[in-house]
């Protein structure tokens, strides 16, 4: 069985991939793809990865898990789809002990000894810092933003430390990235992907988040154009899509506040620099693909 497990980050797409899996999901069953709904897994696997720590699970563990789990049988399950922004860690603990992160790998080391024998691959969608954190600091407790940071300067904090660190982790895992900021124009490739279907084939939702960001006059010409076109391939449309954009972007829905102590633009824009920076270094380590416009 292939495992595709999606692991936030948080504060990048809220679930909503999740929404549109979900949406497809009776058209997959037949291809042996399983998407559950997360109230089938979500506390189940945390409790289960909690009380392995890191111990080796009893021999039925993975049988336990999938019948829990799934409403299919799982001897017809190819490929399984499980999303979990937390995965990792709650928000508030996205940085305890000055590294982003660290109990990612103890997570998915157990995940890998529950399911031994399958195929686990990681999805993750990256964000700016510059917007990254202010957002997940507003989804904490913590009045102090010092207090969520834990020592970690966020001139210096880099997305590549994450990834090479699960990479000499689990070598052989296959990681898919891509940046939240690009998510609106590659939303249906990052949904095919985790699905395994072919890159060209139709699927529900596939402009859900580029709708959410352009006018309702500016989708419904889109809409025509695809309709007047329907050979276009992902590049050309991709093209059109950020035509569009210019044109009938929603500024409201584009821009973001930031409303940190001391980040002035100035700041700001080194941030948004070292991150471009950084995810030209993570498309290069191996074993990694990083999903771009």
């Amino acid at each position: 069985m292939q495992v595709i497990l999606h692991a936030g980050v948080h504060q990048t797409d809220e679930d909503r991939l999740l929404k549109c899996l979900l949406r497809n999901a009776q058209d997959w069953r037949h291809e042996g793809v399983a998407i559950p709904g997360p109230s089938r897994y979500r506390r189940l696997l945390a409790d289960v990865i909690h009380k392995l720590g890191e111990e080796p699970p009893a021999p039925d563990t993975r049988d336990v898990v999938l019948d829990s789990m799934l409403a299919e049988d799982p001897d017809e399950v190819k490929r399984l789809i499980l999303s979990n922004e937390n995965f990792f860690s709650v928000p508030k603990l996205a940085f305890q002990g000055g590294t982003v992160y660290r109990r990612a790998e103890q997570r998915l080391a157990t995940m890998r000894r529950i399911f031994e024998g399958d195929e686990i691959s990681l999805f993750l969608g990256l964000r700016d810092p510059a917007t990254f954190l202010p957002a997940v600091h507003a989804a904490t407790p913590q009045e102090d933003f010092l207090d969520l940071m834990d020592g970690v300067d966020p001139m210096q904090f880099r997305w590549s430390e994450l990834i090479l660190r699960l990479r000499a982790d689990a070598p052989e895992m296959p990681i898919t990235l891509w940046c939240n900021e690009d998510t609106p124009l590659i939303w249906g490739e990052v949904i095919r992907r985790m699905a395994g279907i072919p890159l060209g084939r139709k699927i529900t939702g596939a402009f859900d988040l580029f709708s959410s960001i352009i006018s309702p006059e500016g989708m419904q010409r889109f809409r025509a154009f695809l309709k007047e076109n329907p050979t276009v391939n992902e590049a050309q449309k991709r093209r059109v899509m950020l035509a569009f954009l210019d044109k009938y972007a929603l500024e409201e829905e584009i821009e973001e506040e930031l409303d940190l102590p001391g980040w002035d633009e100035a700041y700001v824009d080194m941030l948004t620099e070292v991150y471009e920076e950084d995810i030209a270094r993570i498309a290069e380590i191996e074993g990694v693909t990083l999903v771009t416009p």
